[in-house]
């Protein structure tokens, strides 16, 4: 498996995303060309324009399906990780908040396959850094004895924050998510104290789940996430443990919950 060549396919086919997604419907379990089309927008993907095959060029000048096969052969030495497609993608650059909150990059993980979705402007650095954080997704999805359609609140976000701290083992703070300084650790203690703790158990299919993983509505900016990067970050410096150590590992001993 491993990287697949989707570069080919956007050369044949880069106006025509539907017909690329016909080419993914063997990984998606009942699912139509339009449906995973549609549902990998949501999660970042192009939408083509009239010069957006630039940025495919752009992407291949930068070799970044050569730089993900490289850290993808070496986090599965490294996690003893799942040998899986992975398959890559320019970004959405009409996506606002993609731009402005991620410069630009995006990814979804699943246990047996993985999504990068790329701008032209993302450094080797920055493509490094989401594959780490990505793929330590799969690996958390794979070895943690729990179903993901059973997550609550609680173990998504001690999953993003297993893979930013993945992120500053591997290559440290300078390459972290902007995200991980958006509170002080006195405003992230609160924020778990007041906000996250009391719906940890919310599952993944409600409503509230999503605003306060990403910090929607009224609540602060990307909650989730910063929270569960603190909670992980203090296990670690109170076991010593590395990120391969902690990717089977109970939601709750992470989370430092008696």
């Amino acid at each position: 498996m491993g990287v697949i060549r989707t570069e080919k396919w956007l050369h044949d086919s880069y106006h025509q995303p539907i017909e690329i997604c016909e080419k993914l419907i063997g990984h998606f379990e009942d699912a139509l060309a339009p449906e995973i089309y549609d549902y990998l927008i949501q999660h970042g993907m192009y939408q083509p324009f009239r010069n957006g095959f630039e940025a495919v060029k752009k992407l291949q000048k930068n070799n970044v399906w050569e730089i993900v096969e490289e850290e993808n052969l070496r986090l599965q030495k490294v996690w003893e990780g799942p040998n899986i497609p992975i398959f890559i993608f320019p970004s959405d650059k009409n996506n606002r908040k993609l731009q402005q909150d991620f410069n630009g990059k995006s990814g979804l993980a699943f246990k047996d396959k993985l999504f990068l979705f790329i701008s032209e402007e993302n450094m080797e650095m920055e493509i490094r850094a989401l594959f780490t954080h990505e793929y330590n997704h799969v690996c958390r999805l794979t070895m943690y004895p729990k179903n993901e359609e059973d997550y609550v609140l609680l173990d998504t976000i001690i999953l993003e924050g297993l893979a930013e701290n993945a992120v500053r083992e591997r290559l440290g703070e300078e390459f972290l998510a902007a995200w991980t300084s958006n509170y002080s650790d006195e405003e992230l203690k609160e924020m778990w104290n007041n906000l996250v703790f009391p719906n940890r158990n919310i599952l993944k299919n409600e409503r509230k789940h999503q605003s306060l993983l990403y910090g929607l509505r009224f609540y602060p900016k990307m909650l989730g996430y910063c929270v569960g990067y603190y909670l992980v970050k203090n296990y670690i410096e109170a076991t010593n443990k590395t990120s391969k150590d902690l990717l089977n590992i109970k939601t709750d001993n992470i989370a430092q919950i008696m």
